[in-house]
């Protein structure tokens, strides 16, 4: 979230909107050229009236002229190049400084017509030349070079603010392109994690309600004992569903502690039913890994057993836990039904098998899903195996 009170990049101060950043040329040309100008013009030396009421006319039309700078910069440095040169012309002595010229060039430049102004003030200002030349009227050599210099400055300026506008654009487009990395990635890890526990609890119920109501008239016990694992699989899948959506929430914490290899025996032997036997075999020897890994192998075993139940046929899963020679823990999930039949394609829909693939690849670890040698599916998770204490200190 942004920070309250803090200036997006490239928007200046708070007062600086892009109505007082049009308005404020304006204004500054105005109060520089017009009273200067006024002042002038009403001494009694300065001879013929036209002359000076020309002037005083075009000290005004400069400065309302920029009014148009933001949707028309290159006519506009035209014009304004056009009424300074004839300001320059019609008094033979000097004036106040055509103030609306150089924010005109800088405009101009900055909004991306450096053509519009280049070729306007080199004309303008080739014409004033050729033409007070050709008058008679002389032009000091220091003053050429002065106000060749002014107007290269004002190019200068154009040009530094056309490069600090991009750079902060760039900024903001990275900034944002960030900021929805971020909202993705959180977005998928919370599509995820719902969508591994939801399957799976729904699988469990859908696959224990089947069983209450087959045995209903016949067995009542074992009934019975299908509800009541349909009651506990719904009330661990809501805690779990209240836990994954409390990150939603600023400063909330997880109902619940997140899953671990410690609850994988519940686990496996909760997706036992009729006719369908699970078996864990556990190599480890009280060994654990961090907290982030035993999620992923929790979430990864939790999808491989909805998988199974859904879509597999089988009539045994085996569920085995070990640890590599290399500091990696490996998950094998094996049952005896029908097997794949054709190569996985996460393109095709299996977002339970991407969501597998995803946990491990976050911690530098892969899955596997292929056909198993005997017959059935075998899901294969490798996770790197770093220590508890480890990730504590991580974590810290």
């Amino acid at each position: 979230m942004p920070d309250e009170g803090r200036t997006p990049w490239g928007e200046g101060p708070p007062w600086a909107t892009r109505r007082a950043r049009l308005i404020a040329p304006v204004v500054i040309a105005f109060v520089v050229q017009v009273p200067a100008s006024v002042w002038g013009a009403v001494r009694p030396h300065h001879g013929v009236p036209w002359p000076a009421v020309l002037h005083i006319a075009l000290a005004i039309a400069g400065p309302l002229v920029l009014l148009g700078a933001r949707r028309f910069p290159g006519p506009v440095v035209a014009l304004v190049s056009a009424f300074a040169a004839v300001d320059l012309l019609i008094l033979p002595v000097s004036g106040p400084p055509y103030i609306a010229l150089a924010f005109a060039i800088v405009g101009a430049v900055a909004r991306g017509a450096a053509v519009w102004a280049a070729s306007s003030v080199a004309t303008a200002w080739a014409v004033v030349l050729l033409v007070t030349s050709f008058e008679g009227r002389e032009w000091r050599p220091p003053a050429v070079v002065v106000a060749t210099i002014g107007l290269a400055a004002c190019f200068g300026v154009g040009a530094f603010v056309r490069t600090r506008r991009a750079r902060f654009a760039a900024m903001r487009a990275e900034s944002a392109r960030q900021r929805q990395s971020v909202e993705e990635r959180e977005r998928v890890r919370i599509a995820r994690e719902l969508h591994d526990v939801l399957g799976h609890a729904l699988s469990q119920i859908n696959v224990q309600a089947g069983v209450g109501l087959h045995l209903f008239d016949r067995d009542p016990e074992q009934a019975r004992a299908a509800l009541a694992n349909v009651k506990e699989s719904s009330k661990r899948a809501l805690d779990e569903v209240r836990g994954v959506l409390g990150v939603l929430r600023d400063g909330e914490t997880p109902l619940t502690p997140e899953a671990g290899l410690s609850e994988l025996p519940g686990l496996v032997a909760g997706a036992a039913g009729p006719g369908f036997e699970t078996m864990l075999d556990d190599r480890l020897a009280g060994a654990l890994p961090d907290r982030s890994t035993q999620l992923a192998a929790y979430r990864i075993v939790q999808e491989a057993l909805t998988n199974v139940i859904r879509h597999s046929r089988a009539r045994r899963v085996d569920v085995v836990l070990e640890r590599g020679l290399e500091r990696m823990l490996t998950v094998r999930v094996t049952d005896d039904g029908r097997g794949l039949g054709a190569p996985v394609s996460t393109a095709g829909g299996h977002r339970g098998i991407l969501g597998m693939q995803e946990r491990a690849a976050l911690l530098g670890g892969s899955v596997t899903v292929a056909d198993a040698p005997g017959g059935g599916v075998e899901v294969v998770a490798v996770l790197p195996w770093r220590s508890a204490d480890a990730g504590a200190e991580e974590d810290r």
